[in-house]
């Protein structure tokens, strides 16, 4: 079984961001006997939904967690839904500065996730990690990776995406009298490795 991890570089001004470190960490790993394909995604709105498209291609996974930094977040947050726009006061890597593009010209409104999202909460609850079900991923770049995999993927790959809390190192960053909410990375890292494991128990469960 192959489970493709992505998460994203840094922007917005921060020096790190946390999913890339964790892919770093847990690509070539296997986590409850799947093995985990890790990759860092551009925040370009450009590149970012073929880069997704392009990994699906390549990997053929048997289930995608797609991972990003939501900052000001205090825990980790399974998102219910992606929407077909683009708009973001923040510009991406490149300098763009999204107003209201979709994602996929003429696809859907909005994708579900696929992932099994109680399933998920249960085990970061046994593990003694809180979380919980978001029903925005925003409109920047983590809803577009989103609403991308959903629609490449259609109904045959479970797939959704994993907001993380800003790390140690962010917190340290911040910016002068802002008290930023954040998650140890170690932390990070567990949460996703628990997700994870989740979502293989998931696909290897019988319809």
């Amino acid at each position: 079984m192959r489970l493709l991890l992505t998460g994203f570089e840094a922007f917005g001004g921060d020096r790190v961001n946390p999913t890339e470190a964790v892919v770093a960490a847990l690509h070539g790993q296997v986590v409850a006997g799947a093995q985990v394909i890790g990759a860092v995604l551009p925040v370009d709105a450009a590149r970012a939904p073929g880069a997704v498209r392009a990994l699906l291609d390549e990997h053929q996974p048997d289930a995608v967690l797609l991972t990003g930094v939501a900052r000001g977040r205090a825990q980790l947050a399974l998102e219910r839904v992606a929407v077909n726009v683009q708009d973001a006061a923040l510009p991406d890597n490149a300098g763009r500065r999204l107003s209201g593009e979709p994602v996929v010209p003429g696809a859907p409104d909005a994708y579900l996730s696929t992932l099994p999202l109680p399933d998920v909460l249960a085990a970061w609850r046994a593990h003694g990690l809180p979380g919980y079900v978001s029903n925005t991923a925003g409109l920047y770049l983590c809803n577009a990776a989103m609403f991308a995999a959903r629609h490449h993927l259609g109904e045959r790959v479970p797939c959704g995406f994993l907001h993380v809390p800003a790390n140690e190192w962010m917190a340290l960053d911040a910016r002068p009298g802002e008290v930023l909410a954040y998650l140890p990375q170690a932390e990070i890292e567990r949460g996703v490795r628990v997700a994870l494991a989740a979502v293989a128990a998931g696909v290897r469960a019988p319809a």
